[in-house]
């Protein structure tokens, strides 16, 4: 494995690839650590302590700790993802975006165009909801509507550059950026989760035996989706024989691979990026009847949200 690796970066081409994909990585970790202005951080601290084990809390997840700290990139990625999800839908049901879906590279850089502008759209929505809930949670030092545009300029910007760097990674890096900007984000979390299960074996309040059965439950968990990921059915393939002259040419037996998951991830992430809208709506009007329907209704403890959310990963 040590010989691949220096193998790969004797390649130029695919070393500046790697490099330029960590420091786009690192500079939106960075971005995740700027406050969002006007904020008292330590009242924050301990709001954000309540948000764990909720739908918050799972975007928190994706935003790669950015949102508990009410960042500049607290809103991370997921407008983006929303608003792709919204062109995908459209082009289903709208003649105008079904045409532009299937006129090659010059509908796809106008799709492309669309859905940055929707994304600014959604992140500013989502900024403003993010500030009527700070200033809720008595958060904000000079509430008011200089907050909340100030939080929606700094949110909304954030979401865009984020969006710019992982195309950047796309153009200029490995992998695709977008995946590549949630996974770093997911993974900046493991330390804190190890220390946190370290001081909980030290401290008497899980034994060895309950820490080994958890690293066996995560380490079969991840070969489950390894092998998940990876698996694939061969399709035979038989191509006909020919005649040319006095030979036979063809007749190869060959097989076509199937992967089992072929879609990949992304239709788990498209269904989360539309659970949160209404946790979104929620937050910017909390006093509504049908808004309170809709947090209960969309509470982890809901069945109708884990059968909603399995019927979108099943459609994506």
């Amino acid at each position: 494995m040590i010989e691949t690796f220096r193998n790969i970066f004797k390649i130029t081409d695919l070393r500046k690839r790697i490099l330029f994909t960590l420091f786009i990585l690192g500079v939106a970790r960075i971005g995740t650590h700027i406050v969002t202005p006007g904020i008292n951080t330590a009242v924050l601290e301990e709001r954000m302590r309540d948000i764990a084990g909720t739908l918050f809390g799972l975007y928190d997840l994706f935003a790669g700790g950015a949102f508990s700290r009410a960042a500049v990139f607290g809103l991370g990625i997921m407008p983006y993802i929303s608003a792709s999800i919204i062109f995908q839908l459209l082009g289903a049901v709208v003649p105008a975006i079904q045409r532009l879906q299937q006129s090659g590279e010059e509908g796809r850089k106008k799709i492309t165009q669309y859905t940055r502008y929707t994304t600014l759209a959604l992140s500013s929505m989502q900024a403003l909801g993010v500030a009527i809930w700070l200033e809720s949670q008595n958060v904000v030092l000079f509430p008011g509507l200089s907050f909340k545009l100030l939080t929606m300029i700094s949110m909304g910007s954030g979401t865009m550059l984020l969006m710019w760097l992982g195309e950047q990674i796309d153009d200029r890096g490995i992998g695709n950026g977008i995946s590549l900007l949630i996974f770093i984000g997911i993974i900046a979390r493991l330390p804190g989760a190890l220390t946190t299960e370290w001081l909980e074996f030290t401290s008497e309040n899980r034994t060895i035996l309950e820490e080994l059965m958890l690293l066996a439950i995560a380490f079969g968990i991840i070969y489950f989706v390894v092998a998940l990921t990876q698996g694939q059915r061969k399709i035979p393939v038989q191509y006909a024989k020919r005649v040319v002259g006095r030979k036979v040419y063809g007749g190869v037996n060959t097989h076509f691979p199937l992967r089992v998951n072929t879609a990949g991830v992304m239709p788990i992430i498209f269904a989360q990026a539309i659970m949160f809208v209404p946790s979104t709506l929620i937050q910017a009007f909390p006093d509504s009847t049908v808004m309170l329907w809709l947090a209960d209704a969309f509470s982890f403890e809901s069945l109708f949200y884990w059968v909603v959310y399995g019927l979108l990963i099943i459609f994506f």
